[in-house]
């Protein structure tokens, strides 16, 4: 979509990374010594997280954010491919609807129809589907365009060779365009998994004992809050950094696959 940059572009992009580098050391920098100031980074208020039975509950906390990640890859993932295909047949119009409608709608919102309207209408669901419930149905809008854009990306000569080998329209979709297409979309699927795993902290709203749900009653319990949360959010940024990077090995592999 844009020319690569010359040299003068390279030049200036340089420094603008390392500008942009000396100005965040420097931000982390200041806080540190104001944390420093404040005592916040004395030994006895990190103790704590050293001993197995604070990390068990933060662990805790981790596997049912996993779990519960998980549950919503694989609700959304089956409900936005047939999205998808909805989308791509000959009567498109109330899946487009769907796509379109929940793509705007807030994902809090969509919580607080599952926690506060249906039980209004005698359907009062356990805590793990208040959260996993809403969040998959928000996310299959996203996945059925991933998963459209992956189909559409497959080479249309592939879909004839099967039709010219005698397959049906679905087992031409089942056997020659769905697997190449998935693997087309593969990497972006782990990158959406990045957003759908930091969406299950809305667990809070529903009572959800996710990390961190964990983390807020921990919090609450040994009065550091921030030497609690800083951890919180190591462990968020050790786990979304590993999905991130298996994203970026299979589009680079996939890359290579193509060449």
């Amino acid at each position: 979509m844009f020319d690569p940059p010359g040299p003068r572009g390279r030049r200036r992009s340089r420094i603008a990374s390392a500008v942009a580098v000396v100005v965040v050391l420097a931000l982390v920098l200041v806080a540190v010594r104001r944390f420093d100031a404040a005592g916040q980074l004395e030994v006895a208020k990190w103790r704590p997280f050293l001993t197995w039975p604070v990390w068990r509950y933060l662990l805790t906390g981790l596997w049912a954010t996993v779990l519960a990640a998980a549950m919503i890859f694989l609700l959304a993932a089956v409900a936005g491919l047939a999205l998808a295909f909805g989308r791509m047949s000959s009567f498109p119009w109330p899946f487009k609807a769907y796509i379109e409608v929940v793509r705007t709608i807030p994902v809090l919102l969509l919580i607080y129809v599952v926690l506060f309207v249906l039980p209004a209408y005698g359907l009062d669901l356990p805590l793990f589907w208040k959260l996993v419930l809403p969040l998959a149905v928000s996310h299959a809008a996203q996945f059925a365009e991933v998963f459209r854009a992956g189909v559409l990306a497959v080479d249309r000569g592939q879909g004839e060779a099967g039709a010219s080998l005698g397959l049906t329209h679905a087992q031409n979709m089942r056997l020659v365009v769905l697997p190449q297409a998935v693997r087309h979309v593969l990497p972006s699927l782990v990158s959406q998994t990045v957003g759908l795993l930091k969406d299950t902290a809305l667990g809070y709203v529903v009572s959800y004992l996710e990390l961190l749900q964990s983390g807020r009653v921990l919090a609450n319990f040994n009065h550091l809050l921030i030497q609690t949360f800083l951890v919180v959010g190591l462990v968020y940024l050790v786990v979304n950094a590993s999905l991130s990077k298996l994203a970026r090995h299979l589009e680079a592999r996939g890359a290579r696959s193509a060449r």
